[in-house]
């Protein structure tokens, strides 16, 4: 959606509102105290009261703005924000558009919305022709690793570690200069560490266990033959990795350098959140204006379960 367009459709608080009260109004919902399934709505509260027991509940109660105290617009002027570019918006510079006095409120909205972004993508598991490798994001130290002996390459206290997965397939008779395989979806998922049982774990849920995998050989995908359809994993020369496994390293870079641009930060934490936006406007990269309205959608539909504990700025996050 343009801003001009926006800002029309989306002048005021009561037409945030009103707009939500659409999107809720859509199903039938169930008194969770007696079971009915009429409301009257109460304006003056911003809230919806049982016809038959008088139970209330807020227009915000099961969707991303639950207990929070922000704005309607605030949220709205968010999700467009995210989606009206293919970058992203730091909280400090959010905070600055909004003009709101506290950093903290802004910084956990956006992390809410990050975190719906994850659970809407959670939904689909990857199909198909799939490529999956690690890839290790440079991240702030973590406290209890501050005082150890500083660790080179791959197991450097800076790194976290990501699975990452891309549905590839083949294209007939590219163009010269493209790429010999198209991109669908992609997944990114932090992990602990790069163990065989704890890739399994992962790759289990978010990939169909009938597509065929395409990995780089490592011990890690040890047990990858017994998971999927099939699997052709050998060790990749640098010069060949273009070729076998093209998209996951394109995404790798291209996250890399849309975090790197935007914060000076990131605790390892918290990398999760920025992979869900990522990923999630990556996969919906075709859909243009209707990404705010899918954000939408999915922000009245599902309760955040982000859990914050930073509550100043100067500890660094953006």
């Amino acid at each position: 959606m343009k801003l001009l367009e926006f800002t029309q459709k989306y002048p005021d608080e009561e037409s945030c509102i009103a707009k939500l009260r659409e999107l809720r109004e859509r199903d039938v919902h169930v008194c969770p105290k007696c079971g009915h399934k009429e409301w009257y709505w109460k304006g003056d509260k911003l809230c919806y009261e049982c016809k038959k027991c008088h139970h209330r509940e807020s227009i915000r109660k099961g969707t991303v703005m639950e207990n929070s105290k922000l704005p309607f617009r605030y949220w709205f002027v968010t999700m467009h924000l995210l989606t009206a570019t293919k970058n992203t918006f730091s909280a400090l510079e959010l905070q600055r558009q909004l003009g709101h006095k506290r950093y903290q409120p802004v910084w956990e909205m956006l992390h809410k919305l990050r975190s719906v972004m994850g659970k809407r993508d959670g939904k689909y598991t990857l199909k198909g022709n799939v490529e999956i490798d690690e890839g290790f994001f440079s991240t702030e130290v973590k406290e209890e690793e501050k005082d150890d002996a500083p660790k080179r390459g791959a197991g450097s206290q800076s790194k976290t570690k990501v699975l990452v997965m891309a549905e590839s397939e083949s294209v007939e008779n590219p163009k010269p200069g493209k790429k010999e395989k198209k991109v669908n979806h992609i997944k990114m998922v932090v992990i602990p560490d790069a163990k065989a049982d704890t890739i399994d774990g992962v790759v289990k849920v978010k990939v169909d266990k009938d597509s065929s995998v395409v990995g780089d050989g490592t011990k890690s995908h040890v047990h990858f033959p017994d998971i999927f359809k099939e699997y052709s994993g050998r060790k990749i020369n640098a010069e060949d990795i273009g070729k076998v496994l093209p998209w996951v390293h394109i995404a790798i870079s291209n996250a890399k350098t849309r975090l790197a641009g935007i914060y000076h930060g990131i605790k390892p934490e918290y990398l999760q959140e920025y992979l869900n936006e990522f990923c999630y406007k990556f996969n919906r990269r075709y859909f243009g204006e209707r990404q705010f309205d899918r954000l939408l959608s999915a922000s009245v539909g599902y309760v955040t379960d982000f859990k914050h504990r930073v509550y100043n700025k100067r500890l660094g996050f953006s």
